[in-house]
């Protein structure tokens, strides 16, 4: 089999619980609670039959410490890549946050209207875009082998959709992930496909 057909599997998980230093809408990264501590053990504990080769995180606090923990669990090395980030907040930062501005816009993105944009940040298509991008290159650099990913729910949920050929755009509605929670993919000469989603099988395509 050629290495290009040789699939890899990427599993993308959403970090640990967080605390914020305020309640006011922002990009901060904020930082694990001690529940979100032990969702990030647990999530190495529960990868330890699949050989991970490699991790990578978003460049956000929370998803850097969550990754940290898993790679103490396992014995791997993170690589922090900026593109795997929460989609911002743009002009919401500093708001109250109540009702979430920002909902309208990400139901847009699940009913398929990805070039809706948060005022002052991304559109759904670019938020694809750099995810995308990223677990391209993850599946590029892991061909016959594991890796994980640690994101964020609004990327995840925008990003991984428009990638695997057998999830919809609006597969997210009723699923949202917890924290902790992993997605599993494969990537082959074919393209993607979702294996599992928190835990449950996904039907090919």
């Amino acid at each position: 089999m050629s290495e290009l057909h040789c699939p890899a599997r990427v599993f993308v998980a959403r970090h640990g619980e967080a605390e914020y230093e305020s309640d006011l809408l922002s990009d901060a990264g904020g930082s694990l609670s001690s529940k979100g501590r032990a969702q990030s053990r647990e999530l190495g504990e529960s990868l330890r039959g699949e050989r991970i080769a490699g991790i990578y995180a978003s460049s956000m606090a929370r998803a850097v410490q969550t990754a940290e923990i898993v790679a103490g669990v396992l014995g791997v090395d993170v690589v922090v890549r900026e593109g795997l980030r929460e989609f911002g907040v743009g002009v919401h930062a500093g708001t109250v946050g109540d009702p979430d501005p920002l909902r309208p816009v990400f139901s847009r993105w699940l009913e398929g209207d990805l070039e809706a944009r948060i005022e002052g940040a991304e559109s759904g298509t670019e938020v694809i875009q750099r995810v995308a991008a990223e677990l391209e290159l993850v599946a590029d650099q892991h061909r016959g082998e594991s890796a994980l990913v640690v994101s964020h729910g609004g990327a995840i949920c925008t990003g991984v959709p428009a990638l695997a050929r057998n999830l919809t755009v609006r597969f997210p509605e009723s699923r949202a992930i917890p924290n902790g929670g992993v997605v599993e993919l494969e990537a082959d000469g074919d393209g993607w496909r979702a294996l599992s989603w928190c835990g449950e099988p996904v039907p090919a395509r």
